[in-house]
């Protein structure tokens, strides 16, 4: 039975350690606690609430994507060019035409844009039509106004000589810069922060009007039947929770009368629609499939922090515990080759957790029990430092995880309480989760 104290350092108001919760208008904020009720049944919200836990002050909360540029300064070239004699330290006019396949947001993108990053005394590695890569300096500045698609036209200077040609679909990178003694400051260009929103969901679990009569009355099995209604109420209202974490669709529907309802994102359609989706097959897919995929997914120009919360259903828990050295990846590779490092451990939180070390990242696997059903298939890659539960706190009010007493009329003979949460989930650079999809 929830507890709270008179005052700081009273255990013995009534005896037992405590005040029971059966007070009159009382409002019980229980936010830090409500997870640790059996955290087995909602993996998801245990972690958001220990390590993932930002207040918001505004149920539409806004927040901004920085998406680094360090690892991405790479482009193609747009066009193939003949083969030519380049003569080291002599400017080719016009050479080539770039492109880059993400915007100034360091979003990726369908169409092409042009490359703002060029500059002027820049030094540009591009691999020529037989794998060769040439390292050229910008010896002008980058033209891009004058072509009328998307590339941008640079004047190059090759720094040896070579008889060489380039390939459309060529790709580039940007491998430093160098400026004579003495000379001015190059130009600049910037990244841009992409600008995002999100709701805060009003969650409410009432719990059933009890008659004084009844509250009286000592019940067969458990004795106080409003006690245990309270408790299994309370865990229901934390697995409503879980629930539109996961699987929720953000949205802000306006009311004819009172205010808007809005619904906060869940992890795993959020992902799907803006985030990574790789597919498995359980009879299938191996290892290599495995590691070809993580490539991709831990990917650093993404952003990501290296380490994954993967919340699993079981049946990809079982394909996952096979890939240890000694069962499903012992007999798809020889011997002491490319093993994944596997092994299950205890949570700090309550779980068991299946740690999974590869050559790019670990993985952290846990069960979640709602993936199942429709879900049973699924499991969703979680980089923790990019997603905030974010509940309502603001004017010394904090809508938090709280628990309202007597709700119930002033001449009602009996009690009603009820669960009140008003909280949302923030979900930044969606391309560092991934939704995993198996089929047989």
């Amino acid at each position: 039975m929830a507890k709270y104290s008179l005052s700081t350092g009273n255990t013995t108001a009534n005896g037992s350690g405590g005040v029971s919760i059966d007070q009159t208008r009382r409002t019980f904020e229980f936010g830090d606690r409500v997870a640790e009720l059996a955290p087995q049944q909602s993996p998801f919200f245990v972690y958001l609430t220990k390590v993932a836990k930002k207040a918001t002050s505004d149920p539409v909360f806004k927040f901004m994507e920085q998406r680094h540029q360090w690892q991405r300064r790479t482009f193609e070239v747009r066009g193939a060019t003949s083969s030519a004699a380049y003569t080291s330290g002599t400017q080719v006019t016009n050479m080539m035409k770039m492109d880059v396949g993400y915007d100034a947001f360091g979003r990726t993108i369908s169409t092409p844009t042009k490359p703002n990053f060029l500059l002027e005394g820049q030094i540009v590695a591009i691999a020529d039509s037989t794998g060769t890569v040439r390292h050229l300096k910008i010896s002008g500045t980058p033209d891009l106004t004058t072509d009328s698609g998307a590339s941008a036209e640079c004047d190059l200077t090759p720094l040896y000589s070579a008889t060489c040609a380039f390939a459309d679909n060529a790709k580039g990178q940007v491998v430093g810069s160098a400026f004579a003694e003495g000379s001015t400051a190059p130009a600049s260009w910037k990244d841009e922060l992409y600008d995002r929103e999100g709701y805060c969901q009003i969650y409410k679990t009432a719990i059933d009007l009890f008659s004084n009569t009844a509250r009286a009355t000592e019940y067969r099995g458990i004795s106080n039947e409003y006690m245990r209604v309270w408790q299994e109420k309370l865990m229901e209202h934390k697995m409503d929770i879980e629930n539109s974490m996961l699987f929720g669709v953000g949205a802000a529907d306006e009311a004819a009368t009172g205010g808007p309802t809005r619904r906060t994102w869940g992890i795993l359609p959020y992902t799907e629609a803006y985030g990574k989706v790789k597919s498995f097959t359980y009879s299938s897919s191996d290892y290599d499939d495995f590691v070809d995929a993580m490539e991709d997914v831990f990917a650093p120009e993404s952003g990501n922090s290296g380490s994954k919360l993967v919340l699993a259903s079981r049946p990809i828990i079982s394909w996952m515990n096979k890939l240890a050295a000694g069962n499903f990846l012992g007999n798809t590779v020889p011997a002491g080759q490319h093993r994944l490092d596997a092994q299950n451990i205890q949570g700090k939180f309550g779980h068991k957790v299946t740690q999974i070390s590869t050559i790019y990242g670990d993985l952290n696997v846990v069960q979640e029990p709602l993936l199942r059903g429709a879900y049973e298939n699924y499991a969703i890659m979680i980089d923790l430092k990019n997603v905030n539960y974010r509940p309502l706190v603001g004017n010394g009010v904090n809508r938090d995880t709280h628990i309202v007493t007597n709700i119930q009329n002033n001449d009602v003979d009996g009690r009603q309480d009820q669960i009140l949460t008003e909280a949302g989930l923030e979900i930044q650079l969606p391309e560092t989760h991934c939704v995993l999809k198996w089929s047989a």
